[in-house]
C-alpha cells in the first residue's frame, strides 16, 4: 500500500485541516477585526508598508482571514481555500524573518496585539512562530493537493477509471457482463 496516496486521499485527515486552519483564520480575524487601530499598528511594527497601506491592510487582512476561515469551515472551494492560506502564511513567514534579520524586537500580532516589545526571547518567538506557520503553510498546501473532504459542501469529482476491452463484439458483451455482475457485488473485475 502506498502511504502518501492513502493518507493524501484520507478525506478525515482533510477535514481536521480543515477544521484546524478554519479556527486558526476566524478567530485571528475576529480577533483582529474589533481592533483595527491594533492590526494596522502590528503590520506598521514590520516597516515594510507606509501608513496608507498598512491602513488598508488593517482592516482587509482580517476579513480576508475570515472569509477564508468560513470557506475552510464549510468545505467550500478548498483547493482556493488552501492555497489562500498558503500564501498568506507564507507572507507571515516572511514578514517575521524580515524583521528577524533586520534586529526589530515586536509582537508579529498574529492573534491581536502587535507592536514593538522588549528583545527578551526573541529569538525562541520569532523561531516558533515561523515553525507554526510553516505548519499552517503544509496544511494549506495539502488541501490543494487533496482537496477531497468529509462533511464539506464542495462536491469532488469521481475518479473515472478506465478499462481495455477486447474488439471482438462477443467479447466485449461477454466483458461488461462479468463487470455488472461483480460491480453489483461491490467488486469490479477487469477482463
Amino acid at each position: 500500500m502506498n502511504v502518501a496516496r492513502y493518507l493524501g486521499g484520507n478525506a478525515w485527515i482533510v477535514l481536521a485541516f480543515r477544521l484546524i486552519l478554519a479556527a486558526v483564520l476566524i478567530y485571528a480575524g475576529v480577533v483582529k477585526v474589533f481592533e483595527p487601530d491594533g492590526a494596522r499598528n502590528a503590520i506598521l511594527a514590520y516597516r515594510i508598508f507606509d501608513a496608507d497601506i498598512a491602513s488598508v491592510l488593517g482592516w482587509t487582512l482580517p476579513i480576508g482571514e475570515i472569509i477564508i476561515g468560513l470557506l475552510l469551515l464549510v468545505g467550500l472551494f478548498l483547493r482556493w481555500a488552501g492555497l489562500a492560506t498558503a500564501l498568506l502564511m507564507t507572507g507571515f513567514i516572511i514578514g517575521i524573518a524580515s524583521v528577524w534579520m533586520r534586529g526589530y524586537n515586536i509582537d508579529g500580532g498574529s492573534f491581536g496585539g502587535g507592536g514593538d516589545i522588549n528583545g527578551e526571547g526573541k529569538n525562541w518567538r520569532y523561531l516558533s512562530e515561523i515553525l507554526r506557520d510553516l505548519l499552517f503553510t503544509g496544511m494549506g498546501v495539502w488541501l490543494v493537493a487533496w482537496p477531497e473532504t468529509a462533511l464539506g459542501l464542495e462536491r469532488t469529482p469521481v475518479e473515472v477509471t478506465s478499462r481495455v476491452v477486447p474488439e471482438d463484439d462477443d467479447a466485449t458483451i461477454e466483458a461488461l457482463d462479468v463487470l455488472e455482475t461483480n460491480t453489483n457485488q461491490g467488486e469490479q473485475q477487469y477482463v
